[in-house]
Order: structure tokens, then C-alpha cells, then sequence
């Protein structure tokens, strides 16, 4: 240690502690738009976050499907909490992913759409994910599986896992030692179901795969479907085409619910089942046009089943609106981490689980940019209580399809036969949208009902566009020029 003479150093350490002052001074804006976490002295729970790829609330049987078979996951509501209003707030894979594991919402963290390919979106380097938040709380980390995340310094796992993403029951059995920690441990378990595969015939008339294989895979049963059999849901045309990819979607679901009991099955043969919080939402809706990538309901309305083995009662259902941007605010809160809440866009819902309340919890918001890149299509969404308003950013351009909703049979059938309707809108609603679109779901659940230029609905109509620019403002959402048109909000272009 180096000793000295205050008196005798002062006239040479001032400018320097000036200078450090001003430094300090500088970063403290800084900081409160970071996360700060606290570690706590309870005893923290260990959390798994199970993910689906493009699973809908059509395909469950918790959810009310009679015929799909998923008594893994429909045990898992037995024995926990399952959300009605549950939200994703970007219907597209990987920019719904960035939301779940920061709190904030894409267009605020430059996660804008895919990171793959020539897409190449990314994450905003000074953010600070869930994964980093829960290791400096003294958590061992883990993720299996899809990831369609970047960049990797943000959102970094201590541990990654291989195995194939269409079997999730292998991908399990490599969680074993994820289970065998000291410490308490978080596990990102993201399948690659039920994801379409790749296009299965050259004349776009064959019923996608949705990744099934003839030979199956090792360890799991193949449950098969009947196309007859399957339950349409109300945006798709009842068709042989839709009926036959159903039926391979079904097939894809149950191949999750079979590995998600048998991850179950090691957590509890571990001996911390009972101190484990399990979570199980997938990224957005099925992928059908109509759904995924939309923010109609079925793209965006979906699973959400919690299980608190710390709660007497089980076989909960909650009608608190929850989104995305909630689970790692909600996360922190369930460890026990000390942190801000001004530092995410959610806030935790952990009460309305606890306390099977949903009070405070009536309005949800979403924010949709990209899918792929070509899909250039901002929307934005506000929906209190009943009433749900789209922003149709770009409405002068026809509605983008993803490359794989394009190809698939169901669409193509639409397309080829020049069919005026597709579901319960006529196919010009579907591609040709109109600024604004107002619903009132409890009225019209399928949102095929527009209010938005029904004079007794102009009260509404302000009311929810007030809502929906507060939530731009408070979000800095770039997008918010296009209420004044006032381009000077794009900044200068020069790099200062």
C-alpha cells in the first residue's frame, strides 16, 4: 500500500479528481439505463424457460383441443397456472426471442427481425440480457437447442448443449447434468418444433413436413393424425390442404410434449422438481398466413403455463394480460434479484400467479418491424380491456409473407384458385390493410369486424391511438415520427 501527504498531493490529484468527478458524472446517465442486480440471500428456485418454435394455443389439448394429444404439457397446467391473454409482442421467431430475454421491446434494442442469413439483425451490444442478470445472482446458466439470437456477448450462457431440435426428447436426456449444479441453475430449452420444414414438393401442393420424419426419431413416438380428424381453427379455409398440414403440425406437437416429459421426468429423478419454477410459452403462433407474423390473435394470443411449486392450489387459469417483455422482469422477481424496474419495458406478474389476481394486469402492447427482410411491415399494438387497436405502419404496401407460409399448401390453394376468402376475411382484407384496425374481441374474437371508421367507435378509436403513442414515447420507439410526419426525428445522418 502507498502512503502520501494529503496536504502535499492535493494541488496535483485535483484536476484528476476532477476530471474522474466529470467521468462519474457522465456515466451515471448511463447507468440507469443498464440493469443492476443485487444478490439476494434466499434460497433461489431454479427456473426452466421451455420455448416452442411457432406453437399456437390451437394445438393443445389444456387450451381446449380434444384431439391433439399433449398430456406432458396438460399435466403441467394441472399442477400450475394457465394464462388466457398471455402475449408475445413480435410474431416472428427471433425478434420475439430478443423481448423474452431482455424485458424490452425490439425496436428499442435493434432487434428488428431474424439474425440468420443475410437478415443479419442484432441486439444492441450494451444490452444486458437474462442469461448475464442471473449469473452475477449466482445462477449456472444453460441453453439447449434454437437460439436465433445475436450477438453472443449478450446474450451468453455459461453452457451450451447439442442435440437435435426436432427431438426433444434427446435434447432432455442432455439436460441431465444441467440438473446435477450446485448452484442454482436457469435452463433455456428451445425446440426446434413445430417449425415447417423445408418445402416437401416441387408443385407447393404437398402438405408440409412440420419436420416429421417416415423413420420418426430415436425415442419418441410418432403420434399421427388424421387430416378428417384435426380441428380448423377460425382464420384457416377448411380445406383438404389445411386440414392435411394440420394433421403434420399435430404430429410435430406431440413429438414436444414427449420430450417435455421427459424432461419432467429427469428434473424430478434429480430431486428438484420441487424447487423448480417451470415455464412454458412458445415465441409466436402457429405458421399459417393469418398467424404467425401477424398480430392478429392467433399470432400472437399464446401458451403460457406456469408451474410455482411453491402454490397450494393447482389447475389455475388467469385472465391477467401478460406479454413477453414481462417473463424476465418476472424471472428476477421470482430469484429474488433486487432490481430496477425502470430498467425493462415489462414488469413482473409474479403477484397475478401468487395471488390469482389479475388486477393491474388489463393492457398489453406489441411491436412487430421485420420478419425477414424483405417483410418490411411495421405494426404496432395497443389492447386495454376488450379493445384492441393494429397500427399499420406501412399500409400502403400489400401485406409480405414469409417464405414459408408462402410455400405452403394451404396458401397455395388460396392463391391458385383465385379464392375470395381465406378464413373469415376476404383474401383483398388480408393483403390490403387499412391504417387503423379496431376490434372489440370480446364482440369479435376472429377481428374481421373493423371499427376504426364507425363513427359511435371515434371515442375509442382516440382514446386507444393516445394509449398507443404514450407507449412509443415511453419505449423511444424510432417509428413514432409517423404520427406528425416530422422526419427531423430521424436524426442527421451525420456520425457525431
Amino acid at each position: 500500500m502507498i502512503f502520501f501527504n494529503l496536504k502535499e498531493q492535493t494541488k496535483k490529484l485535483l484536476p484528476l479528481f476532477l476530471g474522474c468527478t466529470l467521468v462519474l458524472s457522465f456515466s451515471c446517465q448511463k447507468i440507469e439505463k443498464t440493469v443492476q442486480v443485487k444478490h439476494s440471500n434466499k434460497k433461489q428456485p431454479n427456473v426452466i424457460l421451455f420455448v416452442a418454435d411457432d406453437h399456437g394455443k390451437d394445438a393443445l389439448g389444456c387450451y381446449g383441443n380434444n384431439v391433439i394429444q399433449t398430456p406432458n404439457l396438460d399435466q403441467l397446467s394441472a399442477q400450475g397456472t394457465t394464462f388466457n391473454n398471455a402475449y408475445c409482442t413480435s410474431a416472428s421467431c427471433a425478434a420475439s426471442r430478443s423481448v423474452i430475454l431482455t424485458g424490452k421491446f425490439g425496436h428499442a434494442t435493434g432487434s428488428y427481425g431474424h439474425t440468420h442469413d443475410y437478415h443479419h439483425f442484432s441486439t444492441y451490444e450494451n444490452e444486458k440480457s437474462l442469461p448475464l442478470l442471473l449469473e452475477e445472482e449466482g445462477y449456472y446458466t444453460a441453453r439447449i437447442g434454437k437460439y436465433h439470437l445475436a450477438p453472443e456477448k449478450v446474450f451468453h450462457f455459461e453452457k451450451t448443449l447439442k442435440a437435435d431440435q426436432r427431438n426433444t426428447v434427446q435434447m432432455a436426456d442432455k439436460c441431465k447434468p444441467v440438473f446435477e449444479s450446485e448452484k442454482p441453475f436457469f435452463l433455456y430449452f428451445c425446440t426446434g418444433d413445430p417449425h415447417r420444414g423445408k418445402s416437401t414438393g416441387p408443385n407447393w401442393y404437398d402438405p408440409n413436413s412440420f419436420g416429421n420424419k417416415r423413420e420418426g426419431y430415436k425415442g419418441v413416438e410418432t403420434v399421427a393424425y388424421k387430416p378428417e380428424d384435426v380441428i380448423v381453427p377460425s382464420f384457416l379455409p377448411d380445406s383438404k390442404e389445411s386440414r392435411e398440414e394440420l394433421a403434420q403440425y399435430y404430429e410435430s406437437v406431440s413429438r414436444i410434449d414427449q420430450g417435455f416429459g421427459r424432461l419432467m421426468d429427469n428434473l424430478k429423478a434429480s430431486g428438484k422438481l420441487e424447487n423448480t419454477i417451470v415455464i412454458y410459452i412458445s415465441d409466436n403462433g402457429v405458421a399459417f398466413p393469418g398467424a404467425k407474423t401477424t398480430l392478429y390473435e392467433p399470432g400472437m394470443n399464446l401458451p403460457c403455463i406456469i408451474r410455482d411449486p411453491f402454490i397450494k392450489e393447482k389447475g389455475n387459469t388467469n385472465d391477467a394480460m401478460i406479454s413477453w417483455v414481462d417473463l424476465t422482469p418476472t424471472i428476477l422477481d421470482y430469484v429474488g434479484a433486487d432490481y430496477k424496474e425502470k430498467a425493462f419495458h415489462g414488469k413482473s406478474f409474479k403477484k397475478a400467479i401468487i395471488n390469482q389476481d389479475s388486477t393491474g394486469f388489463n393492457e398489453i402492447f406489441a411491436s412487430h418491424i421485420f420478419h425477414e427482410i424483405t417483410m418490411y411491415y411495421p405494426m404496432r399494438v395497443v389492447r386495454h380491456n376488450n379493445y384492441k387497436l393494429i397500427y399499420n405502419i406501412a399500409h400502403k404496401l400489400d401485406y409480405p409473407f414469409a417464405s414459408d407460409l408462402w410455400v405452403s399448401s394451404t396458401w397455395q390453394q388460396i392463391n391458385r384458385s383465385k379464392a375470395k376468402y381465406y378464413g373469415k376475411r376476404t383474401v383483398k382484407d388480408y393483403l390490403e390493410r387499412d391504417e387503423f384496425e379496431l376490434y372489440d374481441l370480446k364482440k369479435d374474437p376472429d377481428e374481421v369486424v373493423n371499427l376504426a371508421n364507425n363513427d359511435n367507435y371515434k371515442e375509442v378509436l382516440e382514446n386507444m391511438k393516445e394509449r398507443m403513442q404514450t407507449f412509443q414515447e415511453e419505449t423511444n420507439d424510432p417509428w413514432k415520427l409517423f404520427w406528425s410526419r416530422d422526419y427531423s426525428l430521424q436524426g442527421t445522418g451525420l456520425d457525431l
